[in-house]
């Protein structure tokens, strides 16, 4: 299994057994809050600009920030039909072993 399908499985299970956000505002909401666990944006956002600052608002806060290549595979993995340029896992569920084997890769 690629890291890009361990990170997109992590978030399915965080969706259903605890609680995710979705979009780069309601990301940035819950970086900022210190709320998320794991924050994970596709690579394909345009323009850019919309994602550019996610990794940097991690790293200040030491979160796990990782970057998968499609926003539609995201945005499945969150449980939507259309694409999403960023998920935050706020409660990881029975994600946090996952969520913690991904901080340590």
């Amino acid at each position: 299994m690629t890291n890009e399908a361990k990170v997109l499985e992590t978030i399915e299970v965080a969706r259903t057994s605890g609680k995710i956000r979705k979009g780069a505002n309601e990301v940035t909401k819950a970086i900022e809050k210190g709320e998320a666990k794991l924050v994970v944006y596709a690579g394909d956002v345009s323009p850019k600009e919309v994602v550019m600052h996610l990794p940097l608002l991690c790293k200040e806060k030491r979160i796990t920030c990782i970057q998968v290549s499609r926003k539609e595979d995201l945005g499945a993995a969150a449980g939507l039909a259309v694409g999403t340029t960023a998920v935050a896992i706020v409660k990881e569920g029975e994600a946090k072993a996952a969520i913690e084997a991904l901080a340590r890769a």
